[in-house]
């Protein structure tokens, strides 16, 4: 009985001891802590499950797309940009410490997040109409310069555009709509929703790396759609970089 009521103490501590450690691997894992983000009217939940997706990524910028017409700037689409959450220990390794502005200037980031070897998701959502003909042919055009200036543009990379814009052909994106795109090991899978909702299955899949980098570089790359995207990227990883400087100091 004594030994038992000595031995009760020890117990306690172990299991204490465990249960922290148990705690803190379940935390490194975790999905970042991350708000919302409202572009136009558009609103970013801070997380997000890709179709055909066992991963839940979170939000780690957004922005609009617009193009400046004559003297006044037309906004388009807002865009999204979700990360699984191994994007940023993985990012956080060469890039932690660098303030903001030092990360929205650096290609050679935008370059780490667009090849990281970390799933992806894109949500394009419509602030004005567009048909899947108009979307698709800007984006197809601006893939197909890109790929040609990695080296990669070969009959796979042209086949898997021509596929791209037949996913296209037949859709009409009224506002509010939105195009989805999934940047995974795979390839890029793309789906369509009319409203908030992100479906289970991908509409289309097209197993070709090189394109769906391609898809996301158009975004965010050098000549990316959506500076605002980018410079938000930018500044909320920032943080989250800092946070684990934070965790391990």
């Amino acid at each position: 009985m004594g030994m038992a009521m000595a031995m009760a103490p020890v117990l306690f501590f172990s299991l204490l001891l465990l249960s922290s450690v148990v705690v803190a691997e379940n935390n490194e894992n975790a999905t970042p802590s991350v708000s919302r983000v409202k572009v136009e009217n558009v609103t970013f939940p801070p997380t997000v499950k890709p179709p055909g997706s066992q991963n839940t990524l979170f939000l780690g910028g957004a922005g609009v797309r617009g193009l400046q017409i004559k003297d006044k700037f037309v906004k388009f689409t807002a865009i999204g940009v979700y990360l699984q959450d191994d994007a940023v220990p993985i990012l956080a390794a060469k890039w932690k410490g660098k303030p903001p502005h030092q990360l929205e200037e650096s290609q050679q980031f935008f370059n780490d997040i667009v090849t990281g070897q970390f799933e992806k998701f894109m949500r394009v959502t419509m602030i004005l109409p567009l048909t899947g003909p108009q979307y698709v042919e800007k984006v197809a055009e601006n893939c197909v310069a890109i790929l040609k200036s990695h080296g990669v543009y070969t009959d796979k990379e042209a086949k898997a555009i021509e596929k791209l814009v037949s996913v296209f052909k037949d859709e009409t994106f009224p506002p509010g709509s939105s195009i989805l795109f999934t940047v995974s090991l795979e390839g890029l899978g793309v789906s369509f929703s009319k409203d908030e909702s992100v479906p289970k299955v991908a509409s289309a899949v097209i197993e070709n790396k090189p394109l769906s980098e391609a898809v996301l570089d158009s975004m965010i790359g050098k000549d990316g759609v959506s500076p605002a995207a980018k410079k938000r990227l930018a500044s909320r990883l920032s943080k989250l970089f800092k946070k684990i400087g934070d965790t391990n100091n």
